[in-house]
């Protein structure tokens, strides 16, 4: 499997795994919100935050998943490095909430690590090519 195989398959997961984590939150967001680490459920509307993480985590999905659709490799990989910054804030709010340790780190900070190095190669992968195109000489027009 070349690189950029590897990569798009990479980015694709991070895509679906963020479709799939914004629908949950969205249709069941008192289910979904046991898996999240923190110690104490939303009273009363509370849960209505949890609505709110979903539809973030579907707009990154759906903006990631347009950059991935239609080729745009390396604004995918930046988006993929600042999307990495929503799991991070997870995971340090989990900690600063008394919330599951190992949920924080096991979870939210080795998504972010994810996702985070799945940006950098994509942007490795597409860092050569602007570098080889301007290596090439451009073709000259001869006058006769």
């Amino acid at each position: 499997m070349s690189r950029k195989n590897l990569n798009t398959v990479l980015a694709a997961a991070v895509v679906l795994f963020t479709f799939y984590l914004g629908i949950s939150f969205v249709l069941t967001p008192a289910t979904s919100a046991q898996g999240f680490g923190l110690p104490d459920w939303p009273a009363g509307d509370g849960d209505g935050f949890l609505i709110v993480k979903g539809s973030r985590e579907l707009a990154m999905g759906l903006g990631m998943g347009a950059l991935l659709v239609t080729g745009h490799r390396r604004a995918l990989g930046w988006v993929l490095l600042t999307v990495a910054v929503a799991p991070f804030g997870d995971m340090i709010n989990v900690l600063a909430h008394h919330g599951s340790t190992a949920t924080a780190f096991g979870v939210h900070g080795l998504t972010s690590a994810l996702i985070a190095v799945t940006g950098l190669l994509i942007l490795r992968e597409t860092g050569k090519a602007p570098a080889q195109q301007a290596a090439a000489p451009a073709p000259t027009a001869q006058l006769a």
